[in-house]
């Protein structure tokens, strides 16, 4: 059994992201060998979730974007990393010393933080018309 670390999640709403990237992150976590290493094309991943290969391509663009998914440096095929404030572990101990190294690799500027978008004003919530009568011609 892996332990998910958790302190990525808790700003998940704040990330701002659309269904479908909830969705392939989900799979991802799903996917994932504990240290948060996932081997599985976009495509595999995004059919797990129903996703076409463009709705996949975009999702995961906006999750490596908000630094949620780290992607090796030489762009290996198939190869994506969670980020460790969200990866699983196999133990309380490996999970404890993992945030901890990412924590001073953030510092040092060697890992990049998970970013929230930065608005001046947060984006206007959907607003939903109310239901009004109509009176019948005639």
């Amino acid at each position: 059994m892996l332990i998910q670390a958790s302190a990525g999640f808790g700003m998940l709403y704040r990330l701002d992201l659309t269904k479908a990237a909830m969705e392939l992150l989900s799979a991802l976590i799903e996917r994932q060998e504990p240290g948060g290493e996932v081997n599985a094309s976009q495509a595999e991943l995004g059919a797990r979730v129903g996703l076409s290969r463009n709705s996949a391509n975009t999702a995961m663009s906006l999750l490596e974007s908000r630094h949620l998914v780290l992607r090796p440096k030489d762009r290996k095929y198939r190869t994506y990393y969670l980020h460790p404030y969200i990866a699983s572990y196999a133990s309380q101990d490996e999970l404890e010393e993992a945030i901890e190294d990412a924590a001073e690799r953030i510092e040092s500027g060697e890992l990049p933080d998970i970013t929230a978008p930065l608005y001046e004003t947060a984006p206007p919530k959907r607003q939903s018309q109310p239901l009004r009568a109509v009176r019948a011609a005639g």
